[in-house]
Formats: C-alpha cells, structure tokens, sequence
C-alpha cells in the first residue's frame, strides 16, 4: 500500500503541472491589457503601467514567467491581485465557506442520493422506482442556475421559508438551501448510479450463495450487496468533491455567497490572472486528494483489491 501511494503522488505530479500550465496559458493569453484596464477611461501614466506590468511580470514571455510562478507556489506564494492584497489572503477568507457549502452539499448528496438508489434498486419495477426515475431525470435535465432560480423565488419569497439570497455566509442554516441547489444534479446521478449497481449485483453468484446459506435478509444488503454496489459510487462521489467547490461558482453567485467561486467570478471579469490561477491551482490540489482517498478507500470495500 506504502509504494501505491507514493507512485500516486509521484502520478499527481505532471497532472497539477499540466494542469496549472494550461490554466496559466488561457489567462495570461486573453486579449487586452489588464494593468491599463485597471484605470478605466482615465489616462494611464506609461511609467506607472510599466512598473505595474514588471511588478506582476506580465513583461515577462510565458517560457520564463510559469516557472517562475511555479517556483513560487513551492514556497507558498499564490500572487497577489491586482488591489496588491495576498490571493493567500483571499482564499483564507473565502476557502472555509466554500468548503462548509460544498461539505454540506456532500452530505445531502450522500444522504439523498444514496436512499433514493437503495429505493429504487430494492425495488425495482415497482411504483417507487418509477418516481425515482423520473425525478432523477427531471433534475438532470433542467440547468443548475434554473434550480437555483426557482429554489430562491419559491422557499426564500413566495414561502419565506428562508432569504433569497445568504446574508450570513458562515451561517450553515442559510447556507442549507445553496447547498441543496449544488448538490441536486450529483444527487440524481448517485441515485441513478446507485439503483444501476444494485440491479447489477443482485444477480451476482455471490448473492445467490448468501441467501442459500440463509442468511438474514438485513444482513446479505448491507455485507454483500450494499458493499459491492458502493465502489462505483464511491468513485464517483471521490472525484465530484473537488468537482462541487469548483461548479460552486454558478450556485454562489445565485445567492451570493462569498466563497471561491464567488471570489473566481470576480477575478474573471476584472481579469486579474494572479488570483484566477491561484484559485484554479488550490482547486486542483484538493481534487487530487480527493481522487487519491477514493483509490484508497477501494481496498477498504472490496478485500480482493490489493495494491503492491
């Protein structure tokens, strides 16, 4: 297990800096002057935006700027933006509340989505199995920015269950409702992936030899059945972490929540690269992880995986 997880790391490597370079790329390539779009309609002092372009190395060719830039996240610099404060800075301010907002969608995820699949694969054919399948379908097929939409007139205006949008964004009840929004298309796919696994098993020769045996029915779902059929899902739900703090975007911006996403959208339209790339780089980091834990967590539910 030792030698898989430091091959694994070894793996993330040219994946974060592939993926870093290719972020850096699409910034730092956009069309336009950023420093000179920082003074608007007024006239720009060519002394001032030259030492501004220098301090962020925007006068640098990318061949010698990325190292640079990758050397420095080495030592934990992420930049700075272009108001001179720390992207450290920022995403201390921002990173927890994204990260409250995309753990408790998770969990919702996890909750919702896996008692919706365990309904409809227990019973499959019948009325339940039916409705799961539609709602999952239905879920899937409208736009999260839709749901948010409606999720915020229908419970924060008309209802006045909650505010349309957060006020307080460490305030985990307000944050119940974005949370649900984020978490409602992987839900549905857990759901459907979930009922797709336990048909399949059902029908497993494993299956068939835990109840010759006579072993109780509560016994032969959760040991043999639900154990198997979660490593797909699993995998899934491993890779969607880091997948729901970045589409958190779309959602923190319907209720104006001030995590990443929100603090990624405003770097985007001022087109302050140094915090795009920085916010992008952590992103990647923390779906890495996420990914590695999910390979490990493999063995844990199927004993004949074995790593050497």
């Amino acid at each position: 297990m030792g030698r898989y997880v430091a091959r694994r790391l070894l793996q993330m490597i040219p994946v974060f800096l592939g993926t870093t370079f290719l972020v850096f790329m699409m910034v730092y390539s956009l069309p336009g002057d950023p420093i000179k779009a920082m003074f608007g309609d007024h006239a720009a002092d060519p002394a001032t935006v030259a030492h501004l372009r220098h301090q962020y190395h925007l006068d640098m060719p990318w061949w010698q700027h990325y190292p640079l830039y990758v050397w420095q996240l080495m030592q934990g610099h992420l930049g700075q933006t272009f108001g001179g404060v720390e992207v450290s800075q920022v995403l201390s301010q921002a990173f927890p509340v994204t990260i409250r907002l995309a753990l408790l969608a998770f969990v919702i995820e996890i909750v919702v989505g896996l008692a919706l699949g365990l309904l409809a694969g227990l019973r499959r054919g019948k009325l339940a199995d039916k409705l799961v399948l539609v709602f999952t379908l239905l879920v899937i097929s409208v736009p999260v920015f839709v749901i948010g939409y409606i999720c915020s007139t229908v419970f924060g205006i008309t209802l006045a269950w909650t505010t349309p949008t957060v006020q307080d964004s460490n305030n985990l009840g307000q944050l119940l409702l974005p949370a649900f929004v984020l978490a409602s298309l992987s839900l549905a796919y857990v759901a459907r992936l979930t009922r797709t696994s336990l048909v399949e098993n059902v029908r497993a020769d494993y299956m068939r030899t835990a109840m010759a045996k006579g072993l109780p029915r509560r016994r032969i779902i959760v040991n043999h059945l639900l154990r198997n059929s979660l490593i797909p899902v699993v995998t899934f739900l491993g890779t969607d972490l880091g997948a729901l703090m970045g589409g958190a975007i779309v959602t923190e911006g319907i209720f104006n929540v001030q995590g990443v996403g929100n603090a990624l959208y405003r770097a985007i339209r001022a087109s302050e690269g140094p915090t795009v790339v920085g916010i992008v780089s952590v992103l990647v980091i923390v779906y890495l992880i996420s990914s590695l834990l999910v390979d490990l967590l493999y063995a844990v539910l199927d004993p004949r995986i074995r790593y050497a």
